[in-house]
Order: structure tokens, then sequence, then C-alpha cells
């Protein structure tokens, strides 16, 4: 179930990509992002394959899937960037933009620093929560784990924050 998010803008946050280099999401700026705590042991790993679904289809229309692998749940995400990378390209064909190891909940690491203010408030639950950003940097939506790439909801809400 999406959750109505608040007007927080995300546009300054400083992420770590993959290859080491420091950037805010507002590099991203002019696009609809989806923010998802990735992680390749997880019950829902198989959402890469729906992630890159939905980049491949409304990437030219102007989203960018963004993945932060997070070893903070069960410690799914055991392995280094290079394997992450490896795994998520010949398991699940996904090359949509992965960054650095965040932490998402505990000892919290940007992007879930600011994203989890966003109401409502609170800690990411578990592996592949979703938070949509509109193109101008603000939180929109938040999706838990159960909601599927190929869900109506999210569906619905990429195509209404691509219209905006």
């Amino acid at each position: 179930m999406a959750l109505a998010a608040s007007n927080l803008n995300v546009t300054a946050v400083k992420v770590r990509t993959a290859a080491g280099e420091d950037r805010t999401l507002g590099d991203w700026g002019g696009k609809v992002l989806l923010i998802v705590n990735v992680a390749s042991r997880c019950g829902f790993t198989r959402q890469y394959a729906g992630l890159q679904k939905l980049q491949d289809s409304y990437g030219p229309r102007g989203l960018a899937v963004l993945g932060f692998p997070c070893n903070d749940f069960g410690a799914q995400e055991p392995g280094s960037l290079e394997e992450i990378q490896a795994f998520c390209s010949t398991t699940y064909g996904a090359n949509f933009t992965l960054f650095d190891k965040v932490h998402a909940t505990g000892s919290k690491t940007e992007p879930y620093i600011t994203l989890t203010q966003a109401e409502p408030a609170g800690d990411v639950a578990w592996n592949f929560e979703k938070f949509l950003v509109g193109r101008d940097g603000s939180v929109l939506a938040r999706f838990g784990s159960r909601v599927e790439p190929d869900a109506a909801e999210l569906n619905d809400a990429i195509e209404a924050a691509l219209a905006a």
C-alpha cells in the first residue's frame, strides 16, 4: 500500500555512487526517481527483474530506478559491490543504477536519513521498500516491500509523477 508522503525535498541529499563518487540526488533533477533498498539474498530479490522492467518501460519518459544495496535486514546483502552488480546483471538482467552500500535502519546513512523523515516518518521495514520522488525532488509516496514493481498502485503513481 502506498503511504502518503510529505513534501520533503531530497535534491540536496548526498549519496555515494558504486564508483565511489559523491553526488546529490539533485544530479538526477528533472527525473522521477524510484529509490529502493535492494538485497541479493532476500525473498523479494526477484523484484530486481521487475525494477529493470520499470526502468526499461518508463526510463525514456524520465524515470530513474536507483538501487541502494543494504545489508541491514537479515544480512541478506553480504557481498561486495562488484559481486552485487555481477549478480544483478547476470541473474536478472538488471542494469539500473546501483549505489554504494547503505544503512536503511539503525545508524542510517543517506538517502535514508532524509527519506525516512517523509510523512509518514519511520524506519524502513525491510528490503525492497520503495520511495517515489517527483521531478522537483519532493517525496511523493512510499511503498512497502510487498508492493511488486508491476503492482497497479506503483505503476499508477509513477505514471502520475511522470505526467506532473
